[in-house]
C-alpha cells in the first residue's frame, strides 16, 4: 500500500451552491477562548462574508468548538477558504498567549485551532433538520445549560423570531438529538 505524502490533498466533497454543515475545534479543547473572545469570532467571520459570501443557516458557539451550517452561493465550493479567513481575522485579533510546539513556532502558526475541521454535505431536508436540531441542541448535550433558550451564542434565538423553533423546543427530555452525520 502506497503512503499518503500530503494530507493536505484528502478529499472533501464539493458542491458548488450546496449547504454545508461544519464543526470547528480549538487545538487546546480545555479553552474557552470563543466565547471569552466572541465579538472577535463575530468580526471575523463579518469581514469573511464582506469579502466571501456565503448564507448562515445555522451556528452556535460553544467555549472550545462550535457547529454551523452555510450555504453557499450558487457556483461556489470554496468553504474551505472561507474557514482560513475566519480563523486567521480572529487569530489575529487577540492576544498572543496560547501554548505553541516547535513545529507551530518554526511555522510561525499561533497554537488557537485544530489545522483541519469537519464538514457534511447536507443531502436532504431530513439531513438538513437533523443537523440544524443538533447544533442548537450542542450546549445541552455539553452541560452548558438546562435549556437551548438559555444559551447566548446561537441562531436559536433568531429562529424562534422567525417562528422556525418554537422557544421551549428542546426542552423535552425524549428528544432524540444524536450524532447522525
Amino acid at each position: 500500500m502506497e503512503k499518503i505524502r500530503n494530507m493536505s490533498n484528502y478529499r472533501r466533497n464539493r458542491v458548488p451552491g450546496g449547504t454545508y454543515f461544519f464543526t470547528v475545534n480549538l487545538l487546546e479543547r480545555r479553552k474557552q477562548i470563543l466565547v471569552d473572545h466572541i465579538d472577535a469570532l463575530r468580526t471575523a467571520i463579518r469581514k469573511t462574508r464582506r469579502k466571501a459570501p456565503f448564507h448562515i443557516d445555522a451556528w452556535v458557539i460553544l467555549p472550545d468548538h462550535m457547529h454551523c451550517i452555510w450555504t453557499l452561493p450558487e457556483g461556489d465550493a470554496k468553504y474551505s477558504d472561507r474557514w482560513r479567513a475566519i480563523k486567521k481575522y480572529f487569530t489575529k485579533s487577540i492576544p498572543d498567549s496560547e501554548y505553541r510546539s516547535e513545529v507551530r513556532i518554526k511555522r510561525n502558526e499561533r497554537g488557537i485551532w485544530q489545522r483541519r475541521f469537519w464538514e457534511h454535505t447536507i443531502r436532504d431536508d431530513l439531513d438538513y433538520k437533523r443537523h440544524m436540531d443538533y447544533i442548537h441542541f450542542n450546549p445541552v448535550k455539553h452541560g452548558l445549560v438546562k435549556s437551548v433558550k438559555d444559551w447566548p451564542h446561537s441562531t436559536f434565538h433568531r429562529l424562534v423570531e422567525r417562528g422556525i423553533y418554537l422557544p421551549e423546543w428542546g426542552e423535552d427530555v425524549s428528544l432524540n438529538v444524536g450524532e447522525r452525520a
